[in-house]
């Protein structure tokens, strides 16, 4: 099948700004003040992400494709043939494409991302480099329900791929509802593939998140400017700072934008007051062990038949399968 750019067909459920207003001034009225990460991701901040997943300091992006290439043969059998390829958060979708070149006669791509320019960058990228690949691009929340478009080959089971530490910037109860999601897409006799990271060393899952250049600071400080730009608030960005911190009772990194000073913000015919030291918690990054995860991924209906990890225990790549 000749699957060129120019003939890709979006299926676009990105949600509105009323919707986007609705649940950032939940947010932000709360106590503690808190942003979605969901709004990481406007173009600017899906390439800040890339920029981040090159980063010395950030493990998991090589870690977990070493692991993804030493394991591949093993993964691709266990994927099985003619099968499609959910993506959920695809971003770049760089990590797919190992898959992509070792499974057997992949039926259809399917890449689900909330920001629709990426989205559709990286899409006509994987539809040049594998014309023989149905690609499918869906612009949507996927953390809500959405509808898989149909491929023209009818695929043999659905496999959902959801690489990268994504899964632990869900507090746990979302998480396995995330899951449970991810669930109802694999559908009967299909399985999940996704990466969960590890705990470790507190010193290097701090340096992760607070590079030397900088680099995750602009990601973080993005999201005020994607608010002042799309829903007309008024943030000063040089008046707040990113800092990550490690929570060691809830086994995860905080990110955070810390107001340098006290200051009004508005946004939404709202006046929103900041204490100087008051934080907005922007991303958390929940580390799990091996039992953990399993645990977790039971109450959403999953056993994990296998678990590939690398030889210093930074990061897995798990294959769950439904267990009901």
């Amino acid at each position: 099948m000749n699957n060129a750019s120019s003939e890709l067909d979006l299926q676009d459920f990105h949600p509105d700004r009323a919707a986007m207003m609705k649940d950032v001034m939940a947010g932000l009225t709360d106590s503690p003040k808190w942003l979605s990460s969901m709004y990481f991701y406007d173009e600017r901040g899906s390439q800040l992400f890339d920029e981040i997943c090159e980063l010395p300091e950030y493990y998991p992006t090589r870690t977990e494709i070493q692991i993804v290439e030493d394991n591949i043969h093993e993964i691709s059998d266990l994927l099985g043939p003619h099968a499609m390829l959910i993506e959920p958060g695809a971003g770049s979708a760089v990590k797919i494409r190992i898959l992509l070149e070792n499974m057997d006669d992949p039926a259809a791509y399917v890449p689900v991302e909330i920001s629709r320019e990426h989205l559709m960058a990286s899409a006509e990228k994987l539809a040049e480099a594998f014309p023989g690949i149905e690609i499918l691009p869906v612009c949507a929340d996927f953390t809500s329900d959405f509808d898989l478009p149909e491929p023209s080959q009818p695929a043999l089971r659905n496999i959902v791929y959801f690489p990268g530490s994504t899964i632990g910037n869900f507090d746990p109860e979302d998480a396995i509802d995330l899951l449970k999601v991810m669930h109802k897409l694999a559908g009967d006799g299909g399985a999940v593939l996704l990466g969960v990271d590890l705990e470790k060393d507190r010193d290097i899952l701090v340096r992760a998140y607070n590079d030397a250049t900088g680099v995750t600071a602009k990601f973080n400080l993005n999201v005020l400017d994607r608010l002042n730009r799309e829903l007309g608030a008024d943030f000063d960005r040089d008046a707040f700072r990113h800092e990550a911190v490690w929570n060691e009772s809830r086994h995860r990194i905080e990110m955070h934008l810390f107001s340098e000073r006290e200051q009004d913000v508005h946004i939404g015919g709202k006046t929103l007051h900041f204490d100087k030291g008051e934080s907005i918690h922007t991303e958390s990054s929940y580390k799990y062990t091996l039992d953990r995860f399993a645990k977790l991924a039971a109450q959403a209906g999953f056993t994990v038949e296998k678990a590939w990890t690398d030889a210093r225990d930074m990061f897995s790549v798990q294959y769950l399968r439904p267990s009901d």
